[in-house]
């Protein structure tokens, strides 16, 4: 009985993966990688310290106190020690600040994005509320309100952490979901002609933060989204005191349990419109966009957690003779899921490269169009993905994956979030429909197969872009149809999309990734590409009923 079973060890995340690195030395400037590399190598001895750490500790979630010891009112949130480090993090690192700062152009987005990769398996989801602070500082920007830009741009993009501002973005009400339609919340202006804003915001996720953008209705506007405004608030008075702002309670998640999510109420709250009094909605769509991005690329690096920790794990646990890894169905299980892993992290970055590009005017004809594709399409297979991924390791480590003290269990409650927040895949798959419109796949089809390599897996892509393209004609004229298939088409095109950039990404790698990429591309493909859905509307709108019933 004197048999221990070693752990899984993790080395500095950014030294051991190796799809990350060759990403980046095709994709920068030598120059430029030697002068971010000191920061990621950092970075990666960061995450993986923060993960043996977190192992030692006990588990630590946030609180609300809503009382002080003679019954006034505080609401203060205690959070936890790895978020109170955040700031400092953010700042020195620039999670936020070197996705909008000038010296790397159009490649600004691709630096940034890989400290935040490399960032997020150790932060806590404290990326949640950085992802909708850049996503503030992008819609501020493209509101073109001078005076707000002026007062938050320099605390959204602060590179000195006492200067740091986090920004939510406040839009879910009781009636929940993505139709934002119904918001109850009214703006009112009072004797001094400021506005303010009344009601109930049921899922906030950055209720710790300095400021927020929210939607409200106006006085006397009409019913629907069209008639909502986009709102800019800070939460605290120049006081300190809350700005008629209530914490009616914390959540109680499934998973991303250190992140303080909060029911709040707004009680005349004072705020201003970032611009007309109207279509907030579409003012507020670049959060939503870059949160999404900032959603897909947590989701790889949550991915790429999983499949460190599972690939360690087996090579110290021995079965029947040999270890895990030298068990055949177990590295082929393992090996299946790297290559999905290698697909979707090409297509993850492939949407970085194109924002960086489209935000500095450097985006080629028709790159606008991919980026409003391929931005929905990279978050929603990404979000699936990274729950499948996490489970198969929770189930790769046997009963240890069962037990939450071995760390494993909570990666599969944290990946949950990825395919709900910022839309579920419902939503987007919806979205990709309407990014498309009536232009079809023509402009998408011919970037995916543009320099695709080998016959072989140019015939795979060809052959379910095919499918795809004959699908989206024959429901053309099917609304319910169209919509009915959907999530299976979004699905197939996300595939395309990244086995055309595994091929390509292939046919010009120069070092050792070649051998790689070649290999993740030939499983990739044999996983198939198309998952365009065969069943019958008929059966399954039947199966539905009779589960209502």
């Amino acid at each position: 009985m004197d048999f221990q079973q070693a752990p899984p060890r993790l080395g500095n995340t950014f030294r051991h993966d190796a799809t990350l690195r060759a990403w980046l030395a095709a994709a920068l400037p030598q120059a430029m990688l030697a002068e971010i590399r000191g920061d990621l190598d950092a970075l990666g001895e960061y995450a993986a310290q923060a993960w043996h750490e977190a192992r030692l500790q006990s588990p630590c979630t946030p609180q609300l106190v809503q009382w002080d010891a003679w019954g006034g009112r505080v609401d203060r949130i205690q959070t936890t020690p790895t978020w109170q480090r955040g700031a400092a993090l953010t700042a020195r690192y620039g999670f936020v600040a070197a996705g909008h700062e000038p010296q790397h152009g159009a490649l600004a987005r691709v630096d940034q994005f890989a400290r935040v990769y490399l960032y997020h398996v150790a932060s806590q989801f404290h990326s949640c509320p950085l992802a909708m602070s850049d996503g503030a500082a992008t819609a501020l920007k493209a509101a073109g309100n001078a005076a707000l830009c002026a007062r938050a741009l320099p605390h959204l993009l602060a590179r000195d952490p006492a200067q740091l501002w986090l920004s939510g973005q406040w839009m879910t009400e009781l009636a929940g979901g993505s139709d934002v339609g119904g918001s109850d919340t009214e703006a009112r202006r009072d004797g001094d002609g400021r506005w303010r804003l009344y009601g109930r915001k049921w899922f906030v996720s950055a209720v710790v933060g300095d400021m927020a953008l929210t939607l409200a209705r106006p006085q006397g506007a009409g019913a629907g989204g069209d008639a909502l405004a986009m709102f800019y608030l800070e939460t605290r008075d120049a006081h300190g005191a809350w700005n008629g702002i209530r914490i009616d309670r914390l959540k109680d998640k499934l998973g991303t349990r250190e992140l303080p999510t909060a029911e709040i109420h707004l009680d005349g709250t004072l705020a201003e419109p970032v611009g007309e009094l109207a279509h907030g909605v579409r003012q507020i769509t670049p959060v939503l966009n870059i949160s999404r991005t900032w959603n897909a690329v947590g989701a790889l690096a949550t991915m790429r957690h999983c499949l460190a920790l599972a690939t360690d794990y087996a090579q110290r646990r021995h079965a029947f003779g040999r270890s895990l890894l030298d068990q055949p169905l177990h590295r082929l299980t393992l090996g299946g899921l790297a290559a999905e892993f290698e697909a979707a992290f090409h297509l993850g970055f492939e949407v970085v490269a194109l924002l960086g590009r489209a935000e500095c005017g450097a985006a080629g004809e028709g790159e606008a169009l991919l980026l409003r594709v391929l931005t929905p399409l990279a978050k929603l297979w990404t979000g699936k993905l990274a729950v499948r991924i996490a489970s198969e390791t929770c189930e790769a480590f046997g009963g240890a994956g069962y037990i939450e003290d071995t760390g494993i269990p909570q990666l599969l409650r944290d990946a949950q979030v990825f395919p709900i927040w910022e839309g579920t895949t419902n939503v987007l798959a919806l979205d990709v429909l309407r990014a498309l419109g009536s232009d079809g796949l023509d402009v998408f089809a011919a970037w995916v197969l543009d320099g695709s390599g080998d016959a072989a897996p140019r015939a795979a892509v060809q052959q379910a872009l095919t499918d795809a393209q004959r699908w989206f004609r024959a429901h053309a004229g099917d609304r319910d149809g169209l919509q009915a298939g959907a999530r299976g088409f979004a699905l197939t095109l996300a595939r395309c999309a990244a086995a055309g950039l595994l091929a390509r990404r292939s046919g010009h790698a120069r070092d050792g990734s070649a051998a790689r990429l070649d290999a993740a591309l030939a499983v990739f493909i044999a996983h198939g590409l198309s998952r365009l859905d065969a069943a019958p509307m008929d059966a399954l709108v039947r199966l539905t009923d009779n589960a209502a019933s």
